[in-house]
């Protein structure tokens, strides 16, 4: 069982480090195309990286099929895809307006979210949730506010966009731990692409020259972003402790934050680092008290 949960782990810590310097292909991306286009030309190449996964587990598959524990992932991808789509999109319109690090930073506040949202299914709130969380908060005034009372455009955004991203996790946790992940994340990718194309095709107008340019990006945000990395997070999600899963998948804002100081030469204010801290030690403590609650809890 350790041995799983180890496998686990590592999954959503590939996951995490992948998406962390996805960050910097999804800003230099849409150098010469609109977020619409790009994420519809990084779902189209990430469906075929999936569908290959697909075919690989198909003696898999029908053994399960044959012991009558297959439970398809089509119909649970289609809404977790829809759910998926609007947290990638409202992130990548809001990267326009804001920096690598700070969306990193911002889209983790589903760590905060997560635990919150689980009064609405009959979890408990306790004192740690509420201090991490006004941690946060205070993390991100720090991170994002310029002197002024109110989010900027693109931090307004990436906060609904996290929003999405927690819907999305409760939705993944839901689901993966009995239907096929692999059909799973094929379907979420399908919703993905088709939704971004039919908004690309209404709201921009791609040109050859622009995705040439964002090529190299539009395939690795594709091949190791939407294809395998989000993968991994449906595989981790399946054998890792779900309070451990949200903080391993929180270091994609320390991994994006690197990586936008590294490779777009991105800095910030001491002010912003110190957002930067409070914000992780809030979501830390979110999920400390997840913990604390899961041992406390009857036993079943």
């Amino acid at each position: 069982m350790k041995s799983v949960r180890l496998r686990g782990s590592l999954a959503l810590f590939a996951a995490a480090l992948i998406w962390g310097t996805t960050f910097v292909a999804q800003s230099v991306g849409m150098e010469g195309v609109g977020p619409f286009t790009y994420g519809a030309a990084r779902y189209v190449v990430a469906i075929p990286v999936v569908f290959l996964l697909w075919l690989f587990f198909t003696p898999k598959r029908r053994a399960a099929k044959a012991a009558g524990t297959y439970r398809s992932g089509f119909k649970a991808g289609a809404l977790v895809g829809a759910i998926l789509f609007l947290g990638t999109t409202s992130q990548q319109v809001g990267m326009q307006y804001t920096t690598v690090g700070k969306t990193a930073f911002i889209t983790c506040l589903y760590l905060v979210f997560v635990p919150l949202a689980a009064v609405f299914f009959g979890g408990r709130i306790r004192p740690l949730h509420w201090g991490g969380a006004f941690l946060a908060l205070f993390g991100l005034y720090c991170l994002s506010m310029k002197g002024g009372a109110s989010l900027s455009c693109g931090d307004a955004i990436m906060v609904a966009s996290s929003l999405f991203w927690t819907m999305h996790i409760l939705c993944v946790g839901r689901f993966a731990a009995f239907v096929d992940v692999v059909e799973l994340s094929l379907a979420q990718l399908f919703v993905c692409a088709l939704a971004s194309l039919v908004l690309a095709a209404f709201f921009e107008q791609p040109t050859a020259a622009g995705l040439e340019g964002a090529a190299a990006a539009i395939i690795y945000a594709g091949v190791m972003s939407s294809g395998v990395a989000f993968t991994l997070q449906i595989i981790g999600q399946q054998y890792a402790d779900p309070a451990l899963a949200a903080v391993i998948m929180s270091l994609e804002s320390v991994f994006g934050a690197i990586a936008g100081a590294v490779f777009l030469g991105e800095s910030m204010s001491a002010v912003e680092i110190s957002g930067c801290a409070l914000m992780l030690v809030g979501m830390l403590l979110a999920q400390l008290a997840s913990v604390q609650g899961e041992k406390h809890s009857p036993a079943k």
